[in-house]
């Protein structure tokens, strides 16, 4: 199957998802917003990474749980073949969860308690230090034993920025890892190694949404050269693996799927063909680009109305669910898609009209002066490729309860079968999570 024709399936199958989900009442009045994720989207991209990095270098795919850190999701990726890399307590606790053993997992953080390395340390789960301070814990926490797990070192190649500053994380200041062209960086880093024979990977992720292949590829092969030298100076194999991150950039513009898993293999064997001669293994931490394209949020027009000479369709998803959109639409802009109230796409003439969300403040706009066919309130909205942080990283906005989520599959004969990932949060539950229970405390300690 070419990309195009599984593009036009994927958008195929999310056009009958959203029909069946008004039909059955999963989106309507008394569910205004939810989250809907494609399967068999999801799997597809998972079965191309690991086609992409075939090969004789040994490769552990893991994704980064910040992407959508829903349990149900972890356990989908889980029995696909993926590992898992987590960022925090939280997330590795939905990790292991969702069914991922420790020698599955990859433990990133720039700021890892001791508590946190000791539980990682004790269960084999591999480690990517931050910077010196932490390798001293950590040899600390050792004394002198063997380590249980890789553990790696995290190095800033310093190769730059792409077009989203905040997504660039190999930038001459970037807070992540040890910046190798600092003065005397790359001897520490040398030194550390020999030091400690329990340190046996490095870590370098150059960033993702903006990046482009030619500089994430940079920022790898300066982490390959780094390890060549420290091996060659060691006179063995000290380094046995790297960790090259993930951060393929996701094409919001348009249906396809693009840069490809293959054209970002292609990118890092033109800049560092040794990395997959087999002498070391590869670890990967993709994410947004696993989930992106297969996720919509599907939302209700509550209401239309003018201002200025501009269309105003106000809906129940904004910042709450596409928080990096509403702040930065520049950066992060979505596709937009139109459905009558049975869910049916609508035709006609276009009219120019921004999509604002529900939250209390004038930039809640999912899309700005976009050409779309007329909304009328009860239509639905459809905001496209929303897979990855969008219904999976709440801001909790004017109390705004989280929405439900499903999963589904459409099979041959074109019926659509949901399952629940995550139920819709009811406004009882916001109450309870923002102190009820504790609703007399601060009275009861004005009049002690």
């Amino acid at each position: 199957m070419t990309s195009d024709s599984a593009a036009r399936q994927r958008g195929d199958r999310r056009t009958a998802a959203l029909a069946r989900a008004v039909e059955d009442g999963l989106l309507g009045p008394h569910a205004p917003v939810i989250g809907l994720l494609d399967v068999d989207g999801v799997l597809a991209a998972v079965e191309a990474l690991h086609k992409a990095f075939g090969g004789p270098a040994p490769v552990r795919h893991t994704f980064a749980a910040k992407a959508c850190g829903l349990v149900p999701v972890l356990r989908l990726l889980a029995d696909a073949g993926m590992g898992c890399e987590v960022a925090s307590p939280g997330e590795l606790e939905q990790a292991l969860a969702a069914g991922f053993t420790y020698d599955r997992l990859v433990f990133d953080s720039p700021a890892k308690t001791v508590q946190e390395l000791e539980f990682a340390l004790a269960h084999g789960i591999a480690i990517n230090l931050d910077n010196f301070q932490e390798m001293a814990r950590v040899d600390r926490l050792l004394s002198g034993r063997e380590a249980s797990g890789p553990i790696g070192l995290r190095v800033n190649p310093q190769v730059g920025a792409g077009a989203i500053g905040a997504m660039s994380t190999a930038t001459a200041t970037s807070k992540f890892g040890v910046a190798l062209r600092d003065p005397g960086a790359v001897d520490a880093v040398i030194e550390a190694f020999e030091r400690r024979p329990w340190l046996n990977r490095l870590h370098a992720h150059v960033g993702s949404q903006g990046c482009p292949l030619p500089l994430i590829a940079e920022g790898i092969r300066a982490a390959y050269e780094l390890a060549e030298r420290i091996n060659t100076r060691l006179g063995r194999a000290r380094i046995t693996g790297i960790d090259i991150g993930g951060g393929l950039p996701v094409n919001f513009a348009d249906e396809d799927d693009r840069p490809t898993y293959a054209d970002y293999v292609a990118e890092l064997r033109e800049a560092a063909p040794g990395l997959f001669d087999g002498r070391y293994t590869l670890v990967t931490e993709f994410g947004r680009s696993l989930l992106a394209k297969s996720g919509t949020i599907g939302t209700v027009v509550e209401y239309t109305k003018s201002a200025g000479g501009r269309r105003i369709a106000v809906t129940h998803a904004g910042a709450q669910v596409a928080t990096r959109t509403v702040f930065m639409p520049g950066s992060w802009p979505l596709r937009v898609g139109v459905f009558d109230a049975s869910g049916r796409p609508k035709q006609g003439p276009a009219e120019i009209v921004d999509i604002a969300g529900p939250c209390c403040f004038a930039g809640d706009l999912t899309a700005s002066a976009r050409e779309l066919p007329a909304v009328e309130p009860g239509d639905v909205v459809a905001l496209y490729d929303t897979g990855a942080y969008y219904f999976s990283s709440h801001f909790s906005y004017n109390s705004l309860p989280r929405p439900a989520v499903y999963g589904y599959r459409t099979g041959a004969d074109g019926q659509v079968r949901f399952a629940p990932v995550r139920e819709a949060q009811s406004v009882r539950g916001v109450v309870e999570e923002s102190g009820l229970a504790q609703a007399d405390n601060l009275v009861a300690l004005r009049t002690e």
